[in-house]
Parts: C-alpha cells; structure tokens; sequence
C-alpha cells in the first residue's frame, strides 16, 4: 500500500509541476522553439489540447492547465485515501503533505487551493536553484539555461534592483528562496487555522 501511495503521489506532482511549468512559460512568453519549452508542450498537449477547446485562456494565463493542476491536487488525497482504506469518499479525507493529518471533505476545496499555491512555490524554489546551478556550470551556453532566464528573470529583477550585487555576488536568488520559506511558514499557519 505504501508503495502506491509514493507512486501515486509522485506521479501526480510531477505531472501538476509540469502543468503549472507550461502556465509559467506562456505567462513568461518563453521561447517556444527551445528545446526544453518543446518537451514541455508535447508532454502536456495530448491533455490540454482538448481542455483548451472548451476552457478559453483568460489573458496570458493557460486556464485550461491551471484547472487541470488543480484537479490533479483536489484528486491527491482522495486517491490517498482511497489506497490506504479502500473506500472512494469517505468522511475524512488523509492530506499526506501534513503528516497523514485527517480533515473533513468540507475543508477539501481550500487545501487544495493552498496545496496549488505550494506547488507553484516548490517549482519556484527548484528553477531557481536549478537556475544558481546552471550559472556556475554552463554560463549560459545550455539551451535550458535561457529558459531558466526567462522564467525566473521577473522574480529576481526587481530584487536585485533593491539589492545590488556586492563583489560580483548576486543575492537575489537566495532573497527569493527567504521569501519562499516565510510563504512557507505562512501556509502552515493558515492550515492551522483552517483546523
């Protein structure tokens, strides 16, 4: 059951981070011809491309892609729970993402919407990262490392405008990562409040 459990849960985070990375991209308007932002739209299109037909984009955001990724949240914990007790909607719900703590079904809806906001910080946190990376080894040659740029470039623009760089240092990326990690503790004080 465990293993399940993982792997449910790993599929359904990567493909959600997937999703929200496409929203990103078109909001960013990343380079549609780079090879990253091609795997990005092949691997996600076979499911957007019909949701787009029915759900239209409101301005430079996918909602088609939003809605999908917000599904898939919503879906996490009902198939957690629903491997570890063989019963589809029960009363209480497992939210695994706060150490198996159960919840009413009523409360499903807006920890979904804070588990989507979450996921948006942790694809932040780690392109960023995976952007501080790429600088010291590739130096911009890498076809990823554009789109990197791209997508991080407004978060960390305005930050390094406030906070310049000293001796060649760039500290935006870690002020961004500080201001992930309060969000953070932010959301565990408003799913305490929520129960």
């Amino acid at each position: 059951m465990q293993f399940l459990n993982t792997l449910s849960s790993i599929i359904l985070e990567l493909y959600t981070a997937v999703l929200l990375l496409r929203v990103w991209m078109q909001w960013a308007r990343c380079d549609f011809y780079n090879p990253f932002s091609q795997f990005i739209v092949k691997i996600t299109q076979p499911v957007i491309g019909p949701l787009r037909r029915v759900i239209p984009a409101i301005g430079p955001i996918d909602t088609a892609s939003v809605l999908l990724a917000f599904l898939l949240i919503l879906l996490k914990p009902i198939i957690y729970t629903w491997i570890a007790t063989g019963q589809l909607l029960p009363p209480i719900l497992l939210i695994e993402s706060l150490g198996n703590l159960p919840i009413s079904t009523a409360l499903i809806l807006p920890f979904s919407l804070i588990e989507l906001f979450t996921e948006i910080g942790k694809l932040v946190f780690w392109l960023v990262i995976a952007r501080a990376l790429l600088s010291w080894i590739s130096q911009g040659r890498n076809p990823v490392d554009y789109v990197l740029i791209q997508l991080t470039e407004p978060l960390m623009a305005p930050i390094r405008r406030i906070i310049p760089t000293l001796g060649g240092l760039d500290f935006s990326a870690m002020i961004v990562i500080l201001i992930l990690y309060a969000l953070n503790a932010l959301r565990y004080d408003v799913l305490g409040w929520l129960l």
